[in-house]
């Protein structure tokens, strides 16, 4: 990434497939909304890959932003990112909006291809996980069938839920902050139509486990001691988020398919292993939500 005084240009390996075109047609649907964004000016294909550019926002990243801020300018910006969310969970998105790469990953679910895609969960696709899961040499079969039976109990919770714009990878360092406020969401290449608290998934994850969400591969992620009050500061912004009925079983059964999709795919067993104790910890209702206050 390059980083200018007025513009930003991103180059992708291309692992992703069309990472870079679905992010651009997200953000023209975000036109015209109250949903603070860089605005797209273009991208494309070259000899090094797929690009992105875009304008630059003012300001600088939630997570290079919080550690120097104060509680009172803390709490602004989480309310300011309330009003951002509540924004973009109005923008009409077409019912079936999935990043073709994440369509990819879930077409290759049960042919034991390795999968890099991990985010953001997908309800209807949790039991395909499960026999993905199977596939795995030396799988836990009772584990697996608890949890296949586990999240066909709680399938109902999701059938009267009518899908909105998630921006599905929301924390830290995609979320762009000045003066107290958020001047911009960025990086929606992961970005697609789930039920609204979906958008919790990532957003208590990384208040829970920081740690795991550095802004660089090899960097460090912000401290989950000084993250204690955002639950409950975006909750009193955007309550709305917060007042689906059965809303822990609904977490819950999110962050099951991010075990399930870490267990059945991840190529580094000792990723594997640590998501088959966290999936047998959740089936007894114990994960990173309970030490969570909203």
């Amino acid at each position: 990434m390059w980083v200018g005084d007025d513009y930003v240009v991103r180059l992708s390996s291309g692992q992703y497939r069309d990472a870079y075109r679905h992010e651009a047609g997200v953000v023209d649907l975000l036109a015209g909304s109250e949903v603070p964004h860089a605005r797209h000016l273009a991208h494309g294909d070259g000899p090094d890959g797929p690009w992105y550019i875009s304008e630059r926002l003012p300001g600088r990243s939630l997570h290079e932003a919080w550690p120097t801020a104060d509680s009172h300018t803390r709490q602004a910006i989480i309310e300011s990112l309330g009003a951002a969310l509540r924004a973009l969970h109005r923008v009409p998105v077409p019912a079936d909006l999935l990043p073709p790469w994440l369509a990819d990953a879930l077409a290759d679910a049960l042919t034991g291809k390795p999968w890099p895609a991990f985010h953001p969960p997908v309800v209807s696709a949790a039991l395909q996980q499960v026999e993905a899961a199977r596939r795995l040499p030396g799988h836990d079969s009772r584990l697996l069938a608890e949890v296949a039976e586990w999240i066909q109990e709680r399938l109902g919770l999701f059938v009267a839920d009518g899908p909105v714009l998630v921006h599905g990878d929301l924390h830290g360092s995609n979320v762009i902050v000045d003066q107290g406020r958020v001047t911009g969401l960025i990086d929606f290449a992961e970005a697609l139509a789930q039920p609204a608290d979906a958008e919790l998934d990532t957003i208590l994850r990384w208040c829970a486990r920081a740690g795991e969400y550095p802004p660089v591969p090899d960097g460090r992620g912000l401290d989950e001691t000084t993250l204690t009050e955002v639950p409950r500061w975006l909750h009193g912004a955007y309550p709305e988020l917060f007042e689906r009925e059965q809303l822990r079983e609904r977490l819950n059964f999110y962050d099951m398919y991010m075990e399930l999709a870490l267990y059945a795919h991840h190529l580094q067993a000792g990723v594997r292993k640590a998501a088959q104790d966290r999936i047998a910890r959740l089936l007894h209702g114990q994960n990173h939500l309970a030490g969570l206050v909203w």
